[in-house]
């Protein structure tokens, strides 16, 4: 019997997991998945050991929790509407990133929002989230927040392309998405790691033409067989001399998703979640997804 992997939503009652579970339930309505939401009770601790509470506090913590599931529950049937979807909750004792660390095992991908209750970033990711962009061993969404117009469901999917094996998941996971979509991919492939006054000042014999003729090749190479297995894709390629990070956060303004492999070709073993990850997490406009190289 073939087991269906179900959507994980991490759900902690603020507005960006609820955020999460609309995102969460869409994607489990176009996949065909069934849905999880997950929340957690809180246990008071010191230096990891727990702090002893009176019988009343865990009820109230249960109590709490249920009422959690039960708000999710209910975005997420609004969600999805008339879609089949099955929906399961699950209240974990313990604390939310062992608790999806684990459940990335068996998760078809993880959804949570980009910081929970309790966590100011500055906008940047909160904690779970940038733990789970590192450690989970399925794809993570952080949702950034749900733009409100109309045409969000029209626009592209975007994928970052560096070439690297690393990225390689991620364009496979970005033309699923794109065709349960019905929308446009837009493969980006930005190779410029300096900044353009450096570049001008100090490296102007450099053969700019012939680099870029070689990226368009490396970025077709890495697309190669893609337009077979899924000829409902259009695909925009873009080829451009810039940072890729703030190249592809420029990208998620007009998009409705961007996919990311977990480390580029520029990182080393010991680099668990690249600089690009990590400046698109930070600040993209859209919901980022990771895929890690051993999907």
């Amino acid at each position: 019997m073939k087991i269906n992997p179900p959507v994980v939503v991490g759900f902690d009652g603020s507005s960006q997991s609820r955020d999460a579970v609309w995102w969460g339930a869409h994607e489990a309505a176009l996949t065909g998945a069934p849905l999880l939401l997950l929340t957690t009770m809180f246990t008071p601790t010191t230096y990891g050991v727990p702090i002893g509470m009176p019988a009343f506090y865990f009820d109230e913590q249960e109590a709490a929790a249920k009422k959690r599931l039960a708000e999710a529950t209910e975005l997420a049937k609004q969600a999805i509407g008339d879609s089949a979807v099955e929906i399961d909750v699950e209240l974990a004792s313990d604390p939310p990133i062992p608790v999806l660390r684990h459940i990335s095992k068996t998760a078809r991908v993880i959804v949570v929002g980009s910081h929970g209750h309790g966590e100011y970033t500055g906008g940047l990711v909160g904690s779970v989230s940038s733990s789970l962009a590192v450690h989970s061993l399925c794809p993570v969404a952080v949702i950034r927040g749900l733009a409100g117009d109309g045409d969000v469901a029209t626009r592209p999917v975007v994928v970052g392309v560096d070439g690297s094996v690393h990225s390689e998941p991620a364009i496979a996971t970005a033309f699923e998405e794109a065709s349960i979509r019905g929308v446009e991919l837009v493969a980006v492939h930005a190779w410029s790691d300096v900044a353009l006054d450096v570049v001008f000042s100090k490296f102007r014999e450099v053969d700019w033409h012939a680099r870029q003729d070689t990226e368009r090749a490396l970025l077709a190479e890495s697309l190669a067989g893609y337009a077979d297995r899924y000829p409902d894709v259009g695909v925009n390629t873009v080829v451009v001399k810039d940072r890729p990070g703030r190249n592809l956060v420029n990208h998620t303004e007009r998009a409705q998703l961007v996919v990311l492999g977990r480390r580029g070709r520029g990182g080393f073993s010991g680099m668990l979640l690249g600089s690009t990850c990590r400046e698109v997490l930070h600040d993209a406009h859209c919901p980022v997804l990771i895929v890690n190289s051993h999907r």
